[in-house]
């Protein structure tokens, strides 16, 4: 898959795909199009188990928007963009594959709304976090006012929201908002190692848990009860079921065909 301002690798079941937007790998109109192309064709390959998400260099995994291109735009013109980025971002939220962000640097505005859409963020110890937005007079407008709630809280989103300060890693992690910080040099490699080990787990599995954890989360206990049960049903009609039971009795590791 050959793009202009992304890369992606596909290694043992597992693509990584970087924005190659140097140094800082800001976000816009053609980046926000060809994730969108590159999530639809990982989700189509049956091959692929987990994607890993990371920015190129060391400075930044994506420092926001594009400020030039928004500057250039009027009222139809960022309404377009914005509705862009949260379609996109809301596809990656939604794809079938687990999606772990190696956030290796500055994540700030949509660049944070888009580690916040993938299932799991590891951080480099050197990271730093914030949305700027209300200091440009704007605000977040690719789900993070929505996304960053849901993990810290709305009293601590309001923070950091309003105030707009810039934090780091450790304090990401102390807000839930990262699940792992490690050093600089580690992080994709971490990553990696994760997106492996979810690589051999049960794709229809880990693709129901996903279903029922972000459906479930934006309803009533009811109705997120009554989506838990559909996808486990899901997840029990699959071959893999049989196979993840079966090796459990006779005390082997199971091997899973995504069936």
């Amino acid at each position: 898959m050959n793009y202009n301002t992304l890369l992606c690798e596909i290694d043992n079941h597992v693509a990584v795909v970087t924005i190659n937007r140097p140094p800082v790998n800001p976000l816009n109109s053609q980046v926000f199009c060809e994730l969108s192309n590159v999530f639809a064709k990982l989700d189509e390959d049956d091959s692929i188990r987990a994607v890993v998400l990371t920015g190129s260099g060391e400075k930044a995994f994506v420092a926001g928007a594009d400020i030039h291109e928004m500057a250039s735009l009027d009222l139809v013109g960022i309404n377009k963009m914005n509705k862009l980025s949260r379609s996109v971002f809301t596809q990656l939220e939604n794809s079938t594959k687990p999606v772990i962000a190696a956030i290796n640097g500055l994540a700030l505005g949509g660049g944070f709304e888009l580690a916040l859409a993938c299932d799991l963020r590891i951080s480099s110890e050197k990271a730093r976090f914030a949305f700027p937005e209300a200091g440009l007079g704007i605000i977040p407008g690719g789900g993070g006012t929505q996304r960053l709630q849901k993990i810290v809280g709305l009293g601590v989103a309001k923070e950091l929201l309003y105030f707009g300060a810039m934090f780091d890693a450790q304090q990401a992690f102390d807000l839930h908002i990262v699940n792992k910080v490690v050093p600089a040099e580690e992080v994709l490699t971490k990553a990696k190692e994760w997106a492996q080990k979810l690589a051999l787990k049960p794709p229809v599995a880990l693709q129901m848990l996903k279903t029922a954890v972000n459906a479930g989360s934006n309803t009533d206990i009811e109705s997120g009860l009554t989506i838990e049960n559909t996808c486990f049903g899901n997840a029990f009609s699959t071959e893999d079921r049989k196979e993840g039971l079966n090796a459990f009795v006779e005390k082997r590791n199971p091997v899973f065909t995504g069936r």
